[in-house]
C-alpha cells in the first residue's frame, strides 16, 4: 500500500506565500517592464527593510499571544533621538546606541506594565503608542531635527557603481543576518519553545514551569529593540529626526506577520513567513505606485489580503481540531 507524502503545514504555508509573491511580482512585471530588473529588486529590498526589521520582534509578540501597537511611535522616537545626538556632534556610534537603546527601553516598559499591572497588551501598547509619540514631539519641539550626514545615512542608501558586488546595502544584510538568528532562536532554543508555549496556552505553560512573566518581558523588550533598529533604518532613509513619521507603521508590521501565517490567537508563526509577508506588501505598494494605482486602491487590497489571511488561519485551526 502506497503511503501518501504529506508536507509539514509550515512548509506548505511558506510555499504558498512564495508563490503568492511570485504571482504579484509577475503581474507587475507584465504591466511595468522595468519592474523585474535588478535595480528594482534592490529598491524593493531597501523599501521593505524597515517593516521587515520591526516584524522580527513582532513575530515573537504575536506568537506569544500578544500585540504591540507602539512600534510606529517607537520608530519615530528613535529617529528623533538619533538626530538629536548627531546634532550635538556626539558621533554616529553614540547615536546608534542611544537610538536602539531607547527603542529597547520602550519595549521593556511595555513588558513591565503588561506583566506587573496585568493589563491587556492591546491597552498598554495603545497607551504607550500615544506616550512615546508625544515624547518624540516634545523632544523635537514638534519640528523636524536636521542632522549632519554620517555613515548612518548609507545603511539603506542605493548602492554606487563601485558597490554592486554587495547586491544590497548594509542595512538589508543586517536585517537578513538578524532574521536568521531570531528564526533559529524561535525554533531551536528553550526561550523560543517557551514563547510558543505561552502563546498556545498561558495556563498550561505556567503549570509546566515556564516563567511566563519573564518570557513576556523579554518578548516586548525584543519588539522595542527591533522597532528601534527599524527606526534607525528609517532615519537612514530620511536623514532627519521626524516625530510625525511612521504613523500607521505598526499596522503594516502586524499585517506582514499575519499575512506570513502567524496566528493572532498565539502559538503559531514563523520569521520567514513574516519576511515574505512584508515583501508581498512592499511589492504590492511599489508595483501599484509604478502602474499608477491610487493609495485607496492599495489600502483596500492590503486590507483584503489581511482578512483572507486571517480567514485561512481560522479555517486551518478548525480543521486541526
Amino acid at each position: 500500500m502506497k503511503k501518501r507524502l504529506r508536507l509539514p503545514a509550515g512548509a506548505v504555508n511558506l510555499g504558498g506565500l512564495a508563490l503568492a509573491w511570485l504571482a504579484v511580482f509577475g503581474y507587475f512585471s507584465y504591466y511595468a517592464p522595468s519592474f523585474h530588473t535588478m535595480d528594482n529588486l534592490e529598491t524593493l529590498a531597501r523599501q521593505g527593510t524597515v517593516v521587515s526589521m520591526s516584524a522580527l520582534g513582532m513575530t515573537y509578540v504575536i506568537v506569544s499571544g500578544g500585540i504591540d501597537l507602539s512600534v510606529g511611535s517607537i520608530m519615530a522616537f528613535v529617529t528623533v533621538v538619533v538626530a538629536w545626538i548627531l546634532q550635538r556632534n556626539m558621533g554616529p556610534v553614540a547615536a546608534l546606541a542611544a537610538g536602539v537603546g531607547a527603542g529597547a527601553f520602550c519595549g521593556l516598559v511595555n513588558g513591565f506594565l503588561i506583566t506587573r499591572l496585568k493589563v491587556a497588551p492591546f491597552i498598554v501598547t495603545l497607551g504607550t503608542y500615544l506616550i512615546v509619540r508625544g515624547a518624540a514631539k516634545g523632544m523635537a519641539h514638534e519640528q523636524k531635527i536636521d542632522a549632519p550626514i554620517t555613515w548612518l545615512n548609507d545603511l539603506v542608501a542605493r548602492l554606487g557603481p563601485d558597490q554592486r558586488a554587495m547586491l544590497f546595502p548594509a542595512g538589508v544584510w543586517l536585517m537578513l543576518v538578524l532574521a536568521v538568528a531570531v528564526a533559529w532562536a524561535l525554533r531551536y532554543t528553550q526561550f523560543g519553545r517557551h514563547v510558543v508555549a505561552v502563546g498556545s496556552s498561558e495556563a498550561a505553560a505556567r503549570l509546566c514551569g515556564v516563567p511566563v512573566e519573564r518570557v513576556k518581558l523579554l518578548v516586548y523588550t525584543m519588539s522595542g529593540l527591533f522597532a528601534g533598529l527599524g527606526g534607525l533604518l528609517l532615519f537612514s532613509r530620511l536623514s532627519v529626526g521626524d516625530p510625525t513619521v511612521a504613523i500607521g507603521q505598526e499596522l503594516d508590521v502586524i499585517a506582514a506577520v499575519v499575512i506570513g501565517g502567524a496566528s493572532l490567537s498565539g502559538g503559531e508563526g514563523s520569521v520567514v513567513g513574516s519576511l515574505l509577508g512584508a515583501f508581498i506588501m512592499t511589492t504590492l505598494r511599489s508595483g501599484g505606485s509604478q502602474i499608477g494605482w491610487e493609495n485607496w486602491r492599495q489600502e483596500m487590497i492590503t486590507g483584503g489580503i489581511i482578512i483572507i489571511s486571517v480567514a485561512l488561519d481560522r479555517l486551518r485551526a478548525r480543521r486541526a481540531v
